[in-house]
C-alpha cells in the first residue's frame, strides 16, 4: 500500500477513537483496518498505538508520526487548492440574468472591470424583470432582488439597496402625492411600508397607479419630468440632479441581493469572478 493511504488511514483511526468508528467514516470492514495498522507497524518497526476493548491511546512513536500524518495532509490539501488557482484563465460564454434597474447600473460597470484582462470570456447579458430558469434557459448565473427560499440553486447574499420614492426636484413641479409612476410589475394598487428615520413611527402608503411604465429608466424619466412619485433606486436616483427623495424623513426598508447559479461542484472561476465583481461594485455604490 503506499505511504499516503497508510498514513491517512492512521490519522483517521487516532481521529475517531476507534478502529470501528473509523471504519464506518472510510466505508471499510474493521478487519481491513487492522490489517493495515498491523502493516504499517511492522514497516516502521513500531508500536503506535496501544489498544484494549474499551480505548486506544498513542505511543510517543505513534504521537510523532500522527504528527507528521496531519502535516502531509495539510501539505496535500494546501497542494491541491494552489494549483487549482493556477488553472487555465476564464474563458467561454457567461450568461447572466438580472433586473433591468441592477443590468444597466450594477452589472455591466462590474464586469466591464472584471473581465477587461481575460479576453477569452464571451458575455451573454439578459436584463428581464422575471426569474428565469437558470438550467432552461442555459444561465450561469443570476442576480435577483430577494432570497429564492423554493430554489434549489446555490445562492448567496451579496450586498443589499434601498429603493426611494422620488419626485422631480420641488422648483420645478406642482404637488404630486396622487400620481404614482408605477413600474410593470407594482400592479394597481402600490402599498410602501415605511420607517420614520428618526421617531422610528412605522406607516402604510397607498397609491394608485397613475402612469405606468416598463422599465426604471422610463420611470426615473417620468419622474424627472414632473408626471409624478415613483419608485427608484438610490444607486440612481443618487446620480439624478433633477429629482429628491419624497417624504425624506421615511425609509423603505432595505433590499437584498442574491447571486444564484446551478454549479453542485466547483464553481467556474468566470462565475466566481463575476460574483465578486458584482458584490463589490455593489458595496461601492449604495449608501
Amino acid at each position: 500500500m503506499n505511504k499516503h493511504k497508510q498514513m491517512l488511514i492512521f490519522k483517521t483511526i487516532v481521529e475517531a477513537g476507534s478502529i470501528t468508528k473509523a471504519a464506518e467514516k472510510l466505508g471499510l470492514s474493521k478487519s481491513v483496518l487492522s490489517t493495515h495498522l498491523k502493516q504499517l507497524e511492522s514497516s516502521l518497526e513500531l508500536v503506535l498505538l496501544k489498544r484494549t476493548t474499551r480505548q486506544q491511546s498513542l505511543t510517543p512513536a505513534g504521537e510523532k508520526f500522527y504528527a507528521h500524518c496531519v502535516s502531509m495532509n495539510d501539505i496535500v490539501s494546501l497542494a491541491w487548492d494552489d494549483i487549482r488557482r493556477f488553472s487555465s484563465e476564464p474563458s467561454g460564454t457567461l450568461a447572466i440574468t438580472a433586473p433591468n434597474a441592477l443590468m444597466e447600473h450594477l452589472l455591466i460597470p462590474a464586469l466591464s472591470e472584471a473581465f477587461q484582462p481575460f479576453p477569452k470570456v464571451s458575455l451573454k447579458l439578459i436584463a428581464d424583470d422575471h426569474k428565469l430558469a437558470l438550467m432552461k434557459n442555459d444561465i450561469d448565473l443570476a442576480i435577483r432582488v430577494g432570497s429564492s427560499p423554493d430554489s434549489n440553486y446555490k445562492q448567496k447574499k451579496i450586498g443589499e439597496f434601498k429603493d426611494w420614492l422620488c419626485q422631480a426636484n420641488s422648483t420645478q413641479t406642482t404637488p404630486v402625492e396622487n400620481r404614482y409612476i408605477a413600474n410593470q410589475w407594482q400592479g394597481n394598487i402600490i402599498k410602501h411600508n415605511v420607517t420614520h428615520c428618526v421617531t422610528k413611527e412605522k406607516l402604510t402608503w397607498e397609491f394608485p397607479a397613475h402612469h405606468q411604465a416598463n422599465s426604471i429608466n422610463q420611470v426615473a424619466l417620468m419622474v424627472e419630468q414632473g408626471l409624478g412619485i415613483g419608485l427608484i433606486p438610490e444607486f440612481i436616483a443618487m446620480k439624478n440632479p433633477n429629482i429628491e427623495r419624497y417624504q425624506p424623513d421615511y425609509d423603505l426598508a432595505k433590499n437584498s441581493v442574491y447571486a444564484l447559479h446551478p454549479y453542485t461542484g466547483p464553481m467556474p472561476k468566470s462565475v466566481q469572478l463575476a460574483i465578486n465583481s458584482i458584490e463589490k461594485k455593489l458595496s461601492e455604490i449604495t449608501v
